[in-house]
């Protein structure tokens, strides 16, 4: 019976989503947006309606994916950047992610870029950001990661979707300063955390990329690893987040670091500061201004920064992120090396029951 529903709802998906996107969300705000369908799946976790959701969209236990010494429900989960502030967390476990990222969380709250900041591109299936990092902060989200483990225990039990904590600089602190800032957060996230990931490579926090430096990195994620594993008491696996725009000779540079250092994973990658392969109008996207581009026109670079890690080799497991939409694409990245996938702008445009989707075609692989 449960088989029976979750076939019937990511078979209706594809079908009543975009009506629904053309008539509320296509001519509006695309940050606010963001909010109200965001609030329309906490509103579910609360009312119980996602329990139907949850019964049918739980990945199978076929799915099961070890990966930096943890047990994935499924290879698939949501990246960074839709829950910044650690608020509806296990409303979207219940949609069947296998993982759901939090943050960017830096370590002093901070508002972000102005607004308007966000901006959609829904004939390239892409996104524009620079939202700059706006989050709570390390000392308020904290409380809240730690109430989400306790339910997505209970919900689901040993083998629970596994929560990420993505860390970055605050806006204030100096590039020479960082590693203090980042310890900040560390030392308050780091125990409700499954993995850390640190975040050197959004184009939107000015110098921010200037950290992908191997003398810069090396110092930055040694730090991190030491004090996360000191606070915890345990092992907490570490991955950097690094940006399509670097060449190939850096991405190989970070992967041997990655070795060096004994870290658990490389998230590859991040949104591109490249206006390549886009077919709106120039003028229309010069118009919007900076910020880093998402979705299917960062597919080509991100595949090709994965296959140069998975031929190059490395240690650490590799999270493959950047134009995933269908799970004919998840299932690609993961025969190409990668041992997880993330997606993110595609949610926006496939809706709720994207996930089900995806999972569904993994099952069937």
């Amino acid at each position: 019976m449960t088989n029976l529903l979750a076939t019937r709802l990511a078979g209706q998906s594809p079908k009543l989503y975009p009506h629904l996107f053309n008539a509320v969300f296509a001519d509006m705000d695309a940050e606010r947006a963001h909010e109200l369908g965001f609030r329309a799946i906490r509103v579910a976790e609360k009312t119980g309606a996602s329990k139907v959701l949850r019964a049918a969209l739980s990945p199978k236990q076929s799915l099961r994916t070890q990966a930096m010494g943890l047990t994935f429900p499924s290879p698939f989960g949501l990246a960074a950047g839709f829950d910044k502030a650690g608020i509806g967390t296990s409303a979207l476990a219940d949609l069947g992610f296998g993982h759901i990222e939090v943050g960017t969380i830096t370590g002093q709250e901070q508002p972000g870029n102005p607004q308007p900041r966000l901006f959609r591109l829904p004939e390239d299936r892409a996104l524009i950001n620079r939202m700059g990092f706006n989050n709570h902060g390390a000392q308020r989200i904290a409380p809240r990661l730690a109430t989400t483990r306790k339910i997505l225990t209970r919900r689901f039990g040993q083998f629970r979707p596994i929560l990420g904590v993505n860390i970055g600089k605050s806006k204030v602190v100096e590039l020479e300063d960082a590693i203090d800032d980042y310890l900040v957060s560390t030392q308050l996230l780091a125990r409700h955390a499954d993995y850390l990931v640190v975040n050197v490579s959004s184009p939107n926090t000015p110098g921010l990329r200037q950290l992908q430096a191997i003398e810069s990195l090396a110092p930055l994620l040694a730090a991190v690893s030491k004090t996360a594993d000191a606070v915890t008491g345990r092992h907490v696996p570490l991955a950097v987040k690094i940006a399509p725009d670097l060449v190939d000779d850096d991405v190989i540079a970070v992967a041997d670091m990655v070795s060096e250092l004994g870290l658990d994973g490389i998230i590859a990658t991040n949104t591109t500061i490249s206006r390549n392969d886009l077919t709106a109008d120039p003028a229309e996207v010069e118009a919007l201004g900076a910020g880093g581009v998402s979705g299917a026109p960062l597919a080509a670079r991100s595949m090709e920064v994965l296959d140069l890690l998975a031929k190059h080799g490395t240690s650490a497991s590799i999270i493959s992120v950047g134009g995933v939409t269908t799970g004919q694409d998840v299932i690609d990245r993961l025969e190409a090396g990668a041992t997880l996938v993330q997606g993110y702008t595609a949610f926006l445009y496939e809706g709720p029951l994207w996930v089900g989707r995806i999972n569904a075609a993994l099952e069937n692989r």
